[in-house]
């Protein structure tokens, strides 16, 4: 898997949002809500940043500590939205997670593209991501999500159905505050 400093080489925007320091995100609280872990890439990426929108179109859906419980009510949300799609053979025998293998909604688009974990495996940081395009397409990347992005702002992963400006040339991103009014 690889680490954050290798996703922010290929994104370097997005370190302007570099919390200064651990964020504190109740993992344990989180991964009993949800009823399973978290892969270990994305809970160091949540560790470090707030949730990170991506040239206005990619959504990074990062829990708020102290809001975790919002955070899973949001995948279950997804999740509702998935079954839908599975009850209308629109997923390509994809299944909502909790089923077995289910998929867990960690990003989204503003195309209505979405970013999911395939839960096919006892161990978290084994998931694969899955990406739902808008137009109906169905992907599968045998990587974690920092991984993923890497590769996509990198250059070395193609995503098929995505917008041809997707990724942009000069990607910017911005962090979403944690703090609450």
């Amino acid at each position: 898997m690889l680490r954050v400093e290798e996703l922010e080489a290929a994104l370097p925007s997005m370190t302007q949002w570099r919390a200064p320091a651990r964020r504190s995100v109740d993992w344990a609280a989180l991964g009993a809500d949800l009823g399973t872990a978290l892969p270990s890439d994305y809970r160091s990426l949540a560790e470090a940043y707030p949730t990170l929108i991506i040239d206005d179109f990619l959504t990074v859906s990062i829990p708020r500590p102290g809001a975790e419980a919002a955070w899973a009510s949001g995948v279950r949300y997804s999740s509702e939205i998935l079954q839908d799609l599975y009850e209308m053979d629109d997923t390509e025998n994809y299944v909502p997670y909790p089923e077995p293998g289910g998929l867990v909604c960690w990003a989204n688009s503003d195309s209505g593209d979405a970013f999911y974990w395939r839960t096919s495996y006892p161990d978290p940081d084994a998931w694969p991501v899955v990406v739902r395009g808008a137009n109906g397409d169905w992907s599968e990347f045998p990587v974690g999500a920092v991984e993923f992005l890497a590769g996509v702002y990198g250059r070395t992963i193609d995503v098929p159905g995505m917008p041809s400006s997707f990724p942009s040339d000069d990607p910017k991103v911005l962090g979403l505050s944690d703090r609450i009014d």
